[in-house]
Formats: structure tokens, C-alpha cells, sequence
């Protein structure tokens, strides 16, 4: 991983309180799963998050793998914390968990 590219996803991660990397924009996804993140967090009224495009930025949707050593994408981050991919923000919104995550995040 390159040391400019580590430290632009670390500042994005810590810059905004929640951050989601996927493939598309949050209007147009480019996948079902990036899709269904975005659902999940307009569900639970965060709709002013950090998108991040990974299909408009190659050294991104490479290096965020590493990052958070998560091999898919979507990936979500609360507060500079990796969180998942959205099988676990599906498992974590229906248990209730994202919500309490989330709180004063919208």
C-alpha cells in the first residue's frame, strides 16, 4: 500500500463520522451490495454520510482493501472505526446494533 494513498483513506476516516466506500454514488450504485449500504443507512436516516467511489479511483479501491484488511466492497467506517461490508451492516442493522452506532451520526 502506498504511503499517500494509506494516508488519504486515513484522513477520510477520520475526517467524517461515517464513510462508505462502494461502487457508484449513493444515487447510483454501481452494485447490488453498495446498493443494499445505502439503503441500510437512509433506512436508519443517515443520508449525509462520506461517499467514496472506488470505481472512479483505482488506487483506492485497491488500497481500502488492505486498509481494513476487508477483501469486498462496500465498506463502511463510523467515526474513523472499520465497521463491514454489507453482509455485516445487514446482520448489524437488524439486531439493532448500527442504530446504536450510529446515534448523532445523521
Amino acid at each position: 500500500m502506498t504511503t499517500d494513498v494509506q494516508q488519504r483513506i486515513r484522513e477520510q476516516v477520520t475526517t467524517h463520522p461515517v464513510v462508505l466506500y462502494m461502487k457508484g454514488t449513493p444515487r447510483f450504485p454501481q452494485c447490488g451490495f453498495s446498493a443494499k449500504a445505502v439503503s441500510i443507512l437512509n433506512e436508519l436516516g443517515v443520508h449525509d454520510f462520506f461517499a467514496v467511489d472506488v470505481l472512479e479511483d483505482p488506487e483506492i479501491r485497491q488500497n481500502i482493501k488492505d486498509y481494513a484488511n476487508w477483501p469486498t466492497i462496500p465498506q463502511l467506517y463510523i467515526k474513523g472505526e472499520f465497521v463491514g461490508g454489507a453482509d455485516i451492516m445487514t446482520e448489524m442493522f437488524q439486531s439493532g446494533e448500527l442504530k446504536q452506532l450510529l446515534e448523532g451520526q445523521q
